[in-house]
């Protein structure tokens, strides 16, 4: 019977320690890993702004007369079609207000609403280049060939799985060399591996670019975009429990 009850007690204990891990004694340790990559992907929008009067038919057979060239740019250099998106197509309408403080100070009629007198539209498109040498050639010449803007040029990782793995094994490494020093220095055992928590990512890099210069009626060099680097960190933390 007391063996019995041993071997139930035994059980029991060993069955909720297995089930609620966080109910014992335990600790935590953070680590970072870092690593550096080289972008592989550039990526841009460029909007086409259209105004004019009422006529909305010709102001959208206009907008995408301009926009389809400009995008005939880029396919023309290679751009492939899973890379040119269209972000945004709105059409708003252009108000006239009217003022009419002084008529109404001397206690004259309404003043009468707003009235339409035309649209805008703007079709903004996104691309994703992965040649980083047609880069300032393609800026130029998206604008040359009828977008009014160009904007949010950043640099980023096609697949960034591979440098998150490298940071992540260096952040775990340290990590599980922090808690073996921990209870070393603690004068415990390091017990079983509870939970793993992660944070971090892979940062974008923006470059800023004014359309003011593409847009000037005489040819104009290229600009130089260089992509630089992006360091990618990792960070873990690792609860352990306490023997």
């Amino acid at each position: 019977m007391i063996a019995l009850a041993f071997s139930a007690l035994w059980f029991i204990r060993l069955y909720s320690k297995s089930i609620e891990p966080s109910s014992f004694r335990s600790f935590s340790v953070t680590g970072d890993g870092k690593a550096v990559a080289i972008p592989d992907i550039a990526e841009f929008t460029f909007s086409v702004l259209t105004e004019g009067g009422k006529n909305l038919g010709e102001l959208q057979k206009e907008n995408t007369q301009k926009a389809n060239r400009a995008i005939g740019v880029l396919k023309g250099s290679g751009v492939a079609d899973k890379d040119i998106k269209t972000a945004q197509y709105s059409v708003e309408p252009r108000y006239q207000y009217f003022d009419c403080s002084p008529r109404l100070s001397a206690g004259g009629k309404p003043c009468p609403p707003p009235e339409i007198v035309g649209y805008a539209i703007r079709q903004t498109v996104s691309v994703k280049l992965r040649d980083f040498e047609k880069i300032g050639t393609l800026l130029t010449e998206v604008v040359q060939s009828g977008a009014n803007s160009v904007s949010q040029l950043s640099f980023n990782l096609d697949d960034p799985t591979a440098v998150q793995n490298q940071a992540r094994a260096e952040a775990i490494r340290k990590a599980k060399d922090k808690a073996k020093a921990v209870a070393k220095a603690g004068g415990f055992r390091l017990g079983r591996l509870l939970s793993i928590e992660e944070g971090g990512g892979v940062p974008i890099f923006y470059k800023s670019f004014g359309v003011e210069t593409l847009g000037a009626p005489a040819p104009v060099p290229a600009p130089s975009i260089e992509a630089g680097s992006q360091e990618v960190t990792v960070n873990v933390t690792l609860r352990y429990e306490i023997e």
